[in-house]
């Protein structure tokens, strides 16, 4: 991982576009943190911090963090009909990550103290990329500013949970199920349905109405399942049955274009649907955890940040990607291959909890579920990361 910082961004092509550096280390951090996740998890390796706070941290805030900044970075300028980001600025958020990532990874091997101090690091890139996004926010004059407020708070929930994490593994423990709720559902969820129901949309042509109630109802139940869990653990299934029905009908209505012959748009399709799909499957797992005691692995969350954000962050990066470095919008053999793969991801990892859940040995799921991981970044990567480093056409 031995980047030149010293070199001129302007002619240097791998720093001239903000997605570029930032999807190359969220790729790199999804492939080296599974990897270490998967050691760990089987005691190959010992990590100075629990394997599951790792993993937690490594997927949140080293992969999905600075993939969504890629992605922001680039678009948010255009939501907010305000100026691109400059080099220095979004360089400035990338030199934190990238230093924070290293000193992670190395830290959690070596010792607490290193990955503590990187945490901070990583901290203060997060809050300053969502300082980079107020500050747009607060500059437009445009009249419907409702997604961009959205986007912008949930970034900023995210920066809150990020925070409360690195309070609970320092310093005080029990705020870690907090953190993890308020990452998953008020940040991760929340950031990826507002940019979601914005474009999937707008790219199918499915000229809608927006339903301006729609956020303010889902956002209260978010808050409301957050507040229930940390009362009674798994007692949020009505919360989450409730919120399958209301994005389900809500996606019904978009009366999408779906199967789709467009691989770049049933793959968005796709992460769409597994919304209500993971709330009711949310909401039929945590019932029965409550009366049988059953060891889901966390299923529902799972599903949610599998189905949707993470085949949400394939289809709009490889979009992104493409559509930035001026090659043809067209999803060729190896885009669909990586667009399929991302269900096989999503199905494997719903086996090993299935498989938990029964009390048998899941283990060699565990090691599938995480290999196909793997493989899914790393052929993206083979794919793609000469586009986004020296802007090669791909034919």
């Amino acid at each position: 991982m031995h980047m030149k910082f010293s070199e001129d961004p302007k002619s240097n092509y791998f720093f001239s576009q903000p997605h570029q550096p930032f999807f190359v280390l969220a790729f790199v951090n999804a492939i080296v943190t599974m990897l270490v996740f998967l050691l760990a998890y089987k005691g190959v390796l010992n990590l100075a911090i629990t394997p599951s706070s790792f993993h937690a941290y490594g997927i949140t805030y080293l992969m999905f963090t600075p993939a969504f900044l890629a992605f922001l970075f680039t678009t948010f300028p255009r939501f907010t009909s305000t100026k691109p980001i400059e080099i220095k600025s979004y360089m400035s958020v990338f030199t934190l990550y990238y230093l924070g990532a290293v000193l992670y990874l190395l830290g959690s091997i070596v010792t607490p103290v290193f990955s503590g101090a990187a945490m901070f690091i990583i901290f203060a890139g997060h809050f300053k990329g969502m300082l980079l996004l107020r500050e747009m926010y607060l500059t437009t004059d445009m009249e419907d500013k409702q997604d961009v407020y959205w986007i912008l708070l949930a970034m900023k929930l995210g920066v809150f949970s990020h925070l409360l994490f690195i309070i609970a593994e320092l310093f005080y423990m029990p705020l870690m199920g907090l953190s993890i709720e308020i990452s998953i559902y008020l940040y991760l969820f929340l950031l990826t349905f507002t940019v979601g129901q914005r474009m999937v949309p707008f790219f199918s042509h499915s000229m809608i109405e927006k339903n301006e109630k729609l956020f303010i109802i889902v956002f209260s139940l978010l808050v409301l399942h957050i507040i229930l869990e940390g009362i009674v653990t798994n007692s949020s299934f009505i919360v989450d049955l409730a919120l399958g029905y209301i994005i389900g009908k809500e996606l019904l209505r978009w009366k999408l274009p779906f199967p789709n012959p467009n691989p770049l748009l049933w793959v968005l399709h796709i992460a769409m649907y597994w919304i209500p799909v993971a709330f009711i499957v949310a909401a039929l797992t945590n019932l029965v955890t409550l009366i049988t005691g059953a060891d889901f692995l966390f299923l529902d969350i799972h599903v949610l940040m599998l189905g949707f954000v993470f085949t949400v962050l394939i289809g709009f990066g490889t979009r992104v990607t493409m559509g930035h470095s001026s090659n043809a919008m067209q999803a060729d053999n190896w885009v669909k291959f990586l667009f399929i793969w991302t269900q096989v991801v999503v199905v494997m990892r719903i086996l090993t909890s299935i498989v938990s859940a029964f009390g048998w040995n899941f283990m060699i799921l565990f090691d599938i579920s995480a290999t196909v991981w793997m493989v899914m970044f790393i052929v993206w990567a083979l794919r793609f990361f000469a586009v986004l480093i020296n802007g090669k056409k791909l034919t």
